[in-house]
């Protein structure tokens, strides 16, 4: 593979990897007043982990191959975690979901961090779709140069 190949391969996982963040991100926007999940007690803020892995995964050869030439690696989910702070209790003794002392316990959603943590996951994004236009762009210079 050459290097341009591998540059918007590399760009595409991190296209993957931002969009499963902006899915966790969307899903505790919607989430952030849920008082009763399945396993009981209030929605738990979700977060997902990014790890580097080695260019051309498929084939311990284009994994050494890779290595060899020391190409930079791409990036990937590796977990996705629940925030294990505790949720604020609200007073409301008419809620249905209120404890005996009259307390509900909401999640631990910070709607303001996650609109920063959106608008961060979108500029990566952004940032990686000009990398990889920047590369096809490179490819059909070339492709020209190489009809001349």
């Amino acid at each position: 593979m050459d290097p341009l190949e591998n540059a918007m391969e590399i760009s595409g996982s991190a296209l993957l990897a931002e969009r499963k963040r902006m899915n966790l991100i969307s899903s505790n926007l919607a989430n952030a007043n849920s008082t009763r999940t399945a396993e009981g007690g209030p929605y738990r803020r979700k977060d997902a982990v990014f790890a580097a892995v080695p260019p051309g995964q498929g084939t311990f050869a284009a994994m050494l191959d890779g290595a060899r030439r020391g190409d930079p690696p791409g990036v990937e989910v590796v977990a996705i975690v629940e925030d294990q702070s505790p949720p604020p209790l609200r007073y409301d003794p008419t809620h249905p979901d209120a404890n005996p002392a009259g307390y509900v316990a909401y999640p631990n959603v910070n709607v303001v961090e996650e609109m920063a943590d959106m608008m961060t996951a979108t500029r990566a994004y952004e940032a990686n779709v000009t990398s990889m236009k920047a590369g096809m762009d490179m490819q059909m210079k070339a492709l020209q140069i190489g009809s001349k």
